[in-house]
């Protein structure tokens, strides 16, 4: 693993230490924790885009040119 060095106003630290001790964890673990979400953050979002693309491709479903009036799309 490689080492990382921020700067950071060390109110905020301390009040981080406090907050990750109760929590049953370290400030390194937060800030690896957070760096690893951030980076994968846009996998789940593409892998569903892609899903959804390829399932509306196989579909057969078609309106067969009928367009719905407002009014009839919200009737219960």
């Amino acid at each position: 693993m490689s080492n990382l060095t921020i700067s950071i106003d060390e109110t905020i630290l301390k009040k981080a230490r406090m907050r990750a001790l109760e929590d049953g964890t370290s400030v390194n673990a937060l800030l690896r924790d957070y760096l690893e979400r951030y980076v994968n953050s846009g996998q789940p979002y593409q892998q569903a885009t892609q899903t959804l693309l390829a399932i509306a491709k196989r579909s057969t479903a078609a309106s067969q040119g009928r367009r719905w009036a407002r009014d009839e799309l919200y009737e219960r």
